[in-house]
């Protein structure tokens, strides 16, 4: 719960101006010895913590998990395993798993979510990686355009799209391989482009590393470069820029 809730819920009498004051006076993370969560992310960022599972052993992610759910009604988990849901399924029948971009979360029921953005996957294995981007971005409250399996290699499927790629504040371009599908979409729309490089590709791709270097080098204007499968960075960065265009 962020100030402005709270101060919602004092006005409208669910909290008591007790309740209110022990909520503004205490630290602005809670320690649990082994982490410190930042309970304040939400208030300063706009955005509330997320849990990236990989390598968490099963007692701290099940009690980080509960935690930040308990503080703000939802959580969200990045790069989850099935045996980490499973875990989490039998004390949170609620959550909800998807084993593509392997988020797991918790969400308000009812959301709301504006603007437009278009996340646009190079090709089917890049699909992963564009989900993991195209659920952190609805899940922090935008729309998303998805439009996958558009690379260059047949270059029309992504022209054949374009009508519903114009209008989104920005763009999500994923690709492996050489990464070209990045210049080409920034070279045609009038927004930010965000491209993710995959580690998609054979050996001479480096696991990504030779997308990353094409997106670096890109040569059309308005593209920023994410690491490598990184797409929950891409969906943050996406929702901060159609923040700014939905308040424009």
């Amino acid at each position: 719960m962020n100030a402005y809730e709270m101060l919602k819920k004092v006005k409208s009498g669910e909290v008591s101006i007790e309740e209110a004051e022990n909520f503004f006076s205490r630290e602005h993370f809670y320690d649990m010895g082994y982490a410190k969560l930042d309970t304040h992310r939400k208030s300063r960022s706009g955005f509330a913590e997320v849990i990236f599972c990989s390598g968490k052993s099963d007692k701290h992610m099940l009690e980080i998990f509960g935690r930040l759910y308990e503080d703000e009604g939802e959580v969200l988990g990045t790069r989850a395993s099935e045996e980490q849901y499973e875990l989490i399924r039998k004390e949170y029948p609620e959550a909800e798993y998807d084993p593509i971009s392997r988020i797991i979360k918790i969400e308000k029921d009812n959301k709301k979510r504006v603007g437009k953005i278009a996340v646009c996957s190079a090709g089917t294995a890049d699909i992963p990686v564009a989900e993991e981007a195209a659920q952190v971005a609805e899940y922090f409250g935008s729309n998303v355009e998805r439009i996958y399996d558009v690379g260059v290699s047949g270059i029309h499927r992504l022209l054949g799209t374009m009508d519903r790629i114009n209008g989104a504040n920005c763009v999500v371009a994923v690709a492996g391989m050489e990464g070209a599908l990045a210049s080409v979409i920034g070279g045609l729309v009038d927004v930010p482009v965000i491209a993710v490089p995959t580690s998609v590709g054979y050996g001479a791709n480096m696991n990504g590393l030779s997308a990353l270097l094409t997106m670096i080098n890109s040569c059309a204007n308005g593209i920023t470069v994410v690491n490598i499968d990184n797409g929950y960075g891409a969906g943050y960065v996406a929702t901060q820029i159609n923040r700014l265009g939905v308040r424009k």
